[in-house]
């Protein structure tokens, strides 16, 4: 399995811990939100798409969705969004699946009233019809929440960024649009954290896929002992798992 495959599972796997009940969810109102987004489409130019985080797929694309990049409906509609990540250039892809988990577990501690307050602005490299990369600049919005206040249906509009230097990677902020403050999602490239040398030495141990048992005999050190540094680091990261660890100790660098 490849870390892009690896994270992409996090990701998904992350939706898993929301505990939907579909029988509360009224799909009425998909189609509601499906006619204003194409009258948004057809006046800005701009590609819209309804994901459901309950069924993790997109229920709905703008006709024009593909216009922008030169595909037409018929180049995506067996497939949906695998269609367009797949062409998502591969360390982009590997930022954004990435920045989702993070910006998942944020929203996790928002109010209802901050997770309908806040858009994630992502920007990413993607291939056209003709092969080449291009810069989309992509907004999601919170179109509906379910009676737990789970975010359950997200928005997107896309459009094609200005800005076109190739040289340029994957970013992301988080804004408030009713106050109009924003957060960068981007991480630097050594985030800091109170990651001790030793729970660094397991987390690399786990990642090349030894137990538990096999890295006290490794270190001499007891299996409980080896436990209690693997939940620390877990809590440290802030994951849920060992998987999950070992992804977000990559993405900032940690085990370089």
């Amino acid at each position: 399995m490849n870390e892009q495959n690896s994270v992409e599972q996090i990701f998904f796997r992350y939706l898993m811990q929301y505990d939907f009940e579909p029988h509360n969810l009224d799909y009425a109102v998909v189609q509601d939100h499906a006619r204003v987004l194409q009258n948004l489409s057809d006046v800005s130019n701009s590609g819209t798409s309804i994901f459901d985080l309950c069924r993790r797929q997109i229920l709905f694309y703008s006709s024009n969705y593909g216009r922008l990049l030169g595909y037409v409906p018929s180049d995506y509609q067996a497939i949906g969004q695998q269609f367009f990540e797949q062409r998502i250039h591969e360390q982009d892809k590997y930022r954004s699946s990435m920045n989702g988990v993070s910006v998942l577990k944020l929203f996790d501690n928002f109010s209802r009233e901050e997770k309908l307050n806040h858009k994630l602005v992502n920007e990413y490299r993607i291939l056209n019809a003709k092969g080449q990369y291009v810069r989309l600049i992509e907004q999601h919005q919170v179109l509906e929440l379910d009676e737990k206040g789970h975010v359950w249906l997200l928005m997107s509009v896309v459009d094609i960024s200005p800005d076109q230097q190739e040289q340029d990677g994957f970013k992301s902020q988080l804004l408030n649009f009713r106050t109009g403050q924003s957060l960068a999602m981007e991480t630097p490239a050594k985030a800091q954290f109170e990651v001790t040398k030793r729970e660094l030495e397991i987390l690399k141990l786990v990642r090349d896929g030894m137990l538990s048992k096999e890295i006290s005999e490794k270190l001499s050190i007891s299996v409980n002992t080896v436990n209690t540094h693997r939940q620390r680091f877990l809590e440290k990261l802030g994951a849920n798992n060992s998987m999950e660890a070992i992804a977000f100790a990559s993405r900032f660098g940690l085990l370089d």
